[in-house]
């Protein structure tokens, strides 16, 4: 593989601690979430910091899956949930990722969504890993 870009963070603390980027752009206190026996509040959680990198990673893939393939997505959308849970007696995660695509029908958005999942650098790095689930979002309206 041709290295691209490396991302480097620290983390100190665990999931009662802080995440900090070498440049300083991320520097975020982290707190485990009410649902984890936390106090919530105003800090992240490490399934929010993958949702929100799977979310845009998988948003850029399908913009440029459908730009190769001539189509609009300009108005559209990707949400990733992520949900942590026991594995026997480990942990382990579980994505949906939610797609919004206005500007196209049904069996168009499906095919992009699956396209963009088989060239998604998450979505490689998570297969055969996690379950990842693709739907698409109801139609406003609907």
């Amino acid at each position: 593989m041709d290295l691209l870009y490396t991302a480097v963070a620290t983390a100190r603390g665990g999931r009662e601690g802080e995440v900090v980027s070498d440049d300083g752009v991320l520097d975020l206190k982290l707190e485990r979430p009410v649902e984890l026996g936390g106090p919530g509040g105003d800090h992240t959680n490490p399934e929010q910091l993958f949702a929100a990198g799977y979310a845009a990673c998988f948003h850029s893939a399908l913009k440029r899956v459908a730009k190769e393939q001539g189509q609009d997505v300009s108005l559209s959308e990707i949400t990733a949930k992520v949900s942590l849970g026991r594995d026997g007696k480990a942990f382990g995660l579980a994505v949906t990722l939610t797609g919004a695509l206005p500007t196209l029908d049904p069996p168009e958005a499906e095919a992009l969504m699956h396209a963009a999942h088989t060239v998604c650098p998450y979505s490689r790095a998570t297969s055969g890993n996690i379950e990842v689930v693709l739907e698409l979002a109801p139609a406003p309206g609907a």
